[in-house]
């Protein structure tokens, strides 16, 4: 069940990825609309990792690098 799942959200990915470079070239305006709603999400998405980051909390990506 899992599986499915994660491939649902593998093609939801891949679909707004498609729809954002569709859009950026000139799509209808549904696919607009549906590039703004990826982005969005994306932007939220960023912007979560930043405040978990802050507060100490994400996962240790800088100190990967500092051996």
């Amino acid at each position: 069940m899992i599986l499915y799942v994660l491939i649902g959200v593998l093609v939801l990915a891949v679909a707004g990825c498609a729809s954002v470079i569709w859009a950026a070239r000139g799509g209808p305006r549904w696919v607009r609309a549906i590039a703004t709603v990826t982005l969005l999400g994306g932007e939220a998405v960023r912007a979560g990792q930043r405040r978990s980051a802050k507060r100490g909390g994400g996962d240790d990506a800088s100190a990967l690098g500092s051996d």
